[in-house]
């Protein structure tokens, strides 16, 4: 995706940070200006960011809200929501925690909406709102970088660590349980469908008889011997990199997450109300193109905003190599 190294080019995606001071500059905000002028935000509006992450995008959106306006942020990583808590500052709470305590405040602001924080998948929680109540909606697909620097969270295979790669914690079904326990069939068949890798068999067969594999380090190793690069294109990134991107989204339903979205999108959302969904592969923006599509040809309740998808300046992809991948399309509601 947007990673400019050899781990996860793909898949990079949330609200990074905003400023120095509040967040790390390694986490910077993918389509930041784009994302907020389409998004069209309205002073005492309620908005929902799908993917809140670290906060960036949700804290401008916040500036913009006003005293009379509420924020719904929604994440399945409940280390994301915590992060987000003490960047979005003022009335923000983490609804289902034990610990009903106010998060620190860093700038207390009197113009300042209410922030609702909660811990889910955003396609199931955008089904929960009632219909036409929604000003705007915002989604930036894919992993964090908080999530991929933790070796512990099994992201990565730049640092070793095991098998995990939930974003929700609660989640039953880990990438140690698809790698060891799937046959060879339908790991083929996850690693070709949602990674899009050409060498699926190859590599579903050289895992199965690697088995167990319990870190990322032996399965990026066992990949990397049976998939070897064969041209210039393919030494650009790691062999490993579809593979893992095909496991992290089979593990988390993300695919089936964005889907729910976008079917709840045209529900909730009032007339004049925008949907922004930010992706960074082919399979992702290949699902909210159709959905756009279908919804201003056959349906009629989408105005479609973004003819082409909008892609990073040349300038924001120097600063923010995560950046190179991002492709931002918008609708609005009819």
């Amino acid at each position: 995706m947007g990673e400019g190294s050899t781990d996860t080019p793909q898949g990079v995606g949330h609200g990074g940070g905003r400023e120095a001071s509040r967040l790390s500059p390694n986490h910077v905000p993918v389509l930041l200006k784009e994302a907020i002028d389409f998004l069209n935000v309205r002073r005492g509006g309620t908005y929902i960011d799908a993917t809140v992450g670290l906060g960036g995008h949700s804290y401008e959106i916040a500036k913009r809200l006003g005293a009379p306006g509420h924020l719904i942020g929604l994440d399945k990583d409940p280390a994301a929501l915590e992060k987000a808590r003490a960047v979005l500052g003022v009335g923000s709470s983490v609804l289902g925690k034990s610990d009903d305590r106010m998060p620190e405040t860093y700038d207390p602001r009197p113009d300042w909406p209410k922030i609702t924080l909660l811990q889910g998948s955003f396609g199931e929680i955008a089904n929960d709102q009632r219909p036409r109540t929604i000003d705007g909606l915002l989604a930036d697909i894919g992993v964090s970088s908080l999530q991929l620097s933790d070796a512990a969270r099994g992201f990565s295979f730049q640092a070793d660590g095991p098998l995990d790669m939930r974003m929700d914690p609660r989640s039953e079904r880990t990438a140690e349980q698809v790698v060891n326990h799937l046959d060879e069939r339908e790991l083929a068949d996850v690693i070709y469908e949602f990674g899009e890798e050409r060498r699926s068999r190859r590599i579903a067969r050289a895992i199965c008889r690697s088995r167990p594999i319990r870190s990322t380090a032996h399965l990026a190793d066992v990949i990397s011997a049976a998939a070897r690069p064969m041209n210039q294109a393919e030494r650009r990134i790691h062999p490993a990199t579809r593979t893992f991107q095909a496991l992290r989204i089979f593990v988390n339903r993300e695919l089936d997450d964005l889907r729910a979205l976008l079917e709840a999108a045209p529900r909730i959302l009032k007339p004049g109300g925008r949907v922004v969904v930010i992706s960074f592969h082919s399979l992702e923006d290949r699902i909210v193109k159709d959905a756009f599509r279908e919804g201003s040809i056959k349906d009629k309740y989408f105005r479609v905003l973004t003819k082409k998808p909008v892609t990073a300046s040349e300038e924001e992809q120097d600063q923010n190599p995560r950046a190179r991948s991002a492709k931002l399309r918008a609708a609005e509601r009819i």
